[in-house]
């Protein structure tokens, strides 16, 4: 799908080795660029046994791996050299900036992303802090701050530098022209605050949304506990999945005389949500009268949005069959399920071993001779 389109990626954390990745996963070939003996990242946990980023691996898949000296002169002019050649770089490192490499070519595209749009670092986790989520995380009535164990705001800024990089790779291509992006990671979690209400609402309503554990805010779905010890998370976003929950459950007069009684209406999201506790505690029983089994074939049955709770060594077995996944031997890693785009699957491809394209990229588009690159090596450079 992108073939021909070449990127280079200098960066660390989530957001921009996610975009480089996203982008090889589609055809483009990504060059990721490492300090030599690799940048954070590259330790960076889950790891093996022995000390080998799972992470790492993780978020690397499909590209090439070049180690160089960025610190030296003769290191960067490697890198000005291959951003011409490129013609595509991101990075969340302050090094290299457009104005460092744009005189090697004056139509490439730079995507910078960084943490806020005055300059001021920021990380995902500190990102989110100031957003307002962790404080509408959580069960109802606690104390303190709740984070997101998934990093969210890194996630869609890297699939946002992502789009960026194709909506300009695309005006480039009509107009020749490049562009220089610069993407902070807090305009992108403030974008979604907005996006979602959750901006509007309080600045209309005056309110903070509330703690409410694992309910739906604005509709009715929970979690429910199995005779056997298993949770389902159960979802009723329209009047039919409220009907069948009633019909599976032996709750559906019980809830028509609530309706009655309260003078509600269970087919508004509203009322439903208005009087959450009430039915939670209605269907309850039913759940923790049953095996997960026949919880499982009674909700299939239904049109009930449902799943079972896992954790994710169960999930490493029961996701065995979804073809976006391959057993693939990673190197230093062993064998393990690689994911590829979750655009129909495509580009399942291994992490590159850090610095092993090394002198493969610098013969391939800079031309260089083994003469040249022997005398790299030796002044230490690569």
């Amino acid at each position: 799908m992108l073939t021909g389109l070449k990127v280079l990626e200098i960066s660390s954390f989530v957001a921009a080795p996610l975009c480089g990745m996203t982008l090889a996963q589609l055809g483009a070939e990504v060059i990721r660029v490492d300090p030599l003996g690799g940048a954070p990242d590259v330790r960076r946990w889950p790891v093996t046994e022995d000390g080998t980023s799972i992470y790492w691996a993780g978020l690397n898949k499909g590209k090439r791996s070049i180690a160089l000296d960025l610190r030296s002169e003769p290191g960067r002019e490697l890198v000005r050299r291959l951003a011409g050649q490129a013609g595509i770089v991101v990075t969340n490192a302050r090094y290299p900036s457009y104005q460092d490499l744009v005189t090697a070519r004056p139509d490439l595209i730079h995507v910078q992303i960084e943490g806020h749009h005055d300059g001021r670092p920021a990380v995902d986790y500190t990102v989110n802090a100031e957003m307002g989520f962790p404080q509408a995380t959580g069960p109802a009535g606690h104390d303190g701050p709740v984070n997101n164990v998934v990093p969210a705001w890194d996630i869609a800024c890297g699939l946002y530098a992502a789009i960026g990089i194709l909506a300009a790779e695309r005006h480039r291509s009509r107009t020749g022209a490049g562009q220089s992006i610069r993407l902070p990671l807090a305009d992108v979690a403030l974008a979604t605050a907005g996006n979602l209400g959750y901006l509007g609402e309080a600045a209309i309503n005056g309110v903070d949304r509330p703690r409410i554990g694992n309910h739906l805010y604005g509709g009715f779905a929970r979690d429910f506990a199995t005779r056997d010890g298993r949770r389902v998370m159960i979802v009723t976003l329209t009047p039919r999945h409220f009907l069948d929950l009633g019909e599976l459950t032996g709750t559906r007069e019980i809830f028509a005389e609530l309706e009655r009684l309260l003078r509600a209406d269970f087919g508004r999201d509203a009322d439903r949500y208005r009087h959450r506790e009430t039915i939670a505690a209605l269907v309850e029983p039913w759940f923790a009268g049953h095996l997960y089994t026949e919880v499982a074939k009674g909700l299939d049955g239904t049109s009930l949005l449902w799943s079972p709770y896992r954790s994710f060594t169960e999930l490493v077995g029961d996701a065995a069959g979804n073809p976006l996944l391959t057993e693939l031997d990673q190197p230093g890693i062993g064998r393990l399920p690689v994911p590829g785009s979750p655009l129909n699957g495509l580009g399942a491809a291994l992490a590159p071993v850090l610095g092993a394209d090394t002198a493969g990229v610098l013969r391939d588009l800079l031309g260089l001779a083994e003469a040249e690159l022997a005398d790299l090596r030796d002044r230490g450079v690569i």
